[in-house]
């Protein structure tokens, strides 16, 4: 089984393509819902934003934050890396944090400050 999730505006990507089980999810950056605007704040609006877009496209498939078993995260500046952690992390089940990788960038889409791609998984036997 093989079905993706549109991205808006004509963008050239799947917001989310689901093979299988695993659900793979686009690099998200922080605009507000429906739009191109970056959200106000820095990295702590933007992060938010961030995670509230990606809540989305889970719910769209009917996942939370749980069924994430492994993000890859983009940072404009390493010097953020405390404060993405402390919004990022109360996302998630302290006790089951998905396996991640982190790296600083340059030239984020949009100027973004932060920028991450997930994978998640459905539970057995749910197609």
């Amino acid at each position: 089984m093989r079905d993706h999730l549109g991205a808006p505006q004509g963008l050239p990507f799947s917001l989310a393509v689901r093979a299988g089980n695993t659900l793979y999810v686009s690099g998200q950056i922080g605009t507000l819902p429906n739009s191109m605007a970056l959200a106000a704040g820095g990295i702590e609006g933007q992060t938010r934003a961030m995670m509230e877009n990606i809540r989305a496209i889970l719910a769209a498939y009917g996942l939370g934050f749980g069924a994430i078993i492994k993000c890859t995260v983009m940072l404009a500046d390493m010097n953020d890396w405390s404060v993405f952690n402390r919004i990022y992390t109360g996302y998630f089940d302290a006790a089951c944090l998905p396996a991640r990788s982190a790296f600083g960038c340059n030239g984020l889409a949009l100027g973004a400050a932060v920028e991450m791609e997930c994978v998640a998984i459905f539970a057995d036997g749910e197609d």
